[in-house]
């Protein structure tokens, strides 16, 4: 089965109505293509964050995606001194409160909890943020909602100092 279809296999599972009596965490947690994602979670300490009752509206990068960061970013980023880039970039994937995609528009600009605002661009159907595809939407956990996306979008001071090195 290749890594696309499965995926699309796990989060089809994680679709029906249990889904929507877990929390964000317990359906990254249980989903195999988002662990890094939760590795990371845990290693900036937003496991509580991402628990509470929100909501929240998380695009998830996939394991693949944290995979295609530059060499050596990921390792970096999860390193016990560089929690506030990883958290940086890991709040930079969420948004307070729970937008579905049908609530997205082309331009659209949400603020991320990281602070910075991010990119909506909506073209022949296809959403991206930060010039990440959603992969899959609406996602409904019990305090919020998940889109897989396949890249990691980085606040503007990460890609900052990423091309300052």
């Amino acid at each position: 089965m290749s890594g696309v279809f499965k995926i699309i296999f796990a989060l089809l599972l994680s679709t029906n109505v249990q889904a929507q009596d877990s929390d964000i965490i317990e359906l990254a947690v249980a989903t195999d293509e988002l662990s890094t994602l939760v590795t990371a979670v845990k290693a900036a300490g937003l496991v509580e964050t991402l628990q509470s009752d929100g909501p929240f509206t998380v695009f998830a990068p996939t394991n693949a995606a944290f995979e295609a960061l530059p060499e050596g970013v990921l390792e970096m980023l999860l390193k016990p001194e560089n929690k506030d880039q990883l958290t940086a970039v890991l709040t930079y994937q969420v948004v307070s409160g729970k937008v579905m995609s049908g609530d997205l528009k082309d331009g659209m600009m949400p603020e991320t909890v990281e602070g910075s605002k991010a990119e909506i661009a909506i073209n022949y159907g296809k959403v991206k943020v930060d010039g990440a595809n959603v992969a899959m939407a609406d996602i409904e956990a019990s305090n919020g909602v998940v889109h897989v996306i396949d890249a990691v979008i980085l606040p503007p001071s990460i890609k900052k100092a990423l091309a300052s090195n």
